[in-house]
């Protein structure tokens, strides 16, 4: 917990921080090479006081150094450390070996998220449904063949013959949200597009899960390798 502690910290600082403008705009500056502190004045139109007072939150914050010129030592300049903006990434939440994503009927939405996940993360993903259908809806179908998914192989099945106890469940629907007991467990509020039965609600649900999932795949690790 401590560990988790001061890393939930160390990201605060990062964040105030780069809470003004000024500050945010010297980083800018130094992200494609180091400058002299007259060189980011000049470029930023800061006055001397002002950006030396931006310089020593940013320092503080560690997310930039100041180093000596080799060769007029009386010369510093000022480098991003790169190492520290990774304080500000999101961490890993969870140590998943595989996602299923459920759905009431297992028809359109958890076979769309799974398919996208697929493309997003080396984390394996699956899909049931709590009470599946028999058969994918068409929609579903077009909508995945439109973004370029190979449906041919979606099946529904129910999540008691998909789930192992160390799966990571993404419930993609509130009704299968509120039936489940599995933990861990996430829950994403995706409206059901079958009541609308347009391309346009298929669409929207498409979207929507390919959002969350780049959200989230970048936060999840494999087993084994979470804080």
């Amino acid at each position: 917990m401590d560990a988790e502690r001061n890393h939930l910290a160390k990201r605060a600082r990062v964040h105030a921080a780069l809470g003004d403008p000024a500050r945010l705009a010297i980083v800018d500056a130094l992200v494609a090479g180091d400058s002299a502190p007259g060189e980011l004045g000049a470029a930023l139109e800061l006055p001397t006081n002002l950006l030396a007072h931006h310089l020593k939150v940013l320092e503080e914050a560690g997310l930039v150094v100041r180093t000596r010129s080799e060769g007029d030592r009386r010369r510093t300049y000022v480098r991003l450390r790169t190492e520290a903006l990774a304080a500000m990434a999101i961490p890993a939440l969870i140590a998943a070996k595989r996602v299923v994503f459920v759905c009431t009927q297992n028809s359109a939405r958890s076979q769309l998220a799974a398919a996208i996940w697929a493309r997003r993360s080396h984390i394996p993903a699956a899909s049931a449904g709590t009470e599946p259908a028999e058969r994918i809806h068409p929609r579903a179908l077009k909508v995945a063949r439109r973004h370029g998914l190979n449906p041919s192989g979606w099946r529904t099945a129910h999540l008691a013959d998909v789930v192992h106890g160390d799966d990571l469940l993404i419930a993609v629907c509130d009704n299968a949200h509120e039936h489940l007991e599995h933990q861990p467990r996430l829950h994403w509020s995706i409206p059901d597009p079958a009541p609308a039965d347009t391309d346009a609600a298929f669409e929207a649900a498409y979207t929507e899960l390919a959002d969350r999932i780049d959200r989230l795949a970048p936060a999840l690790s494999p087993e084994g390798s979470a804080r």
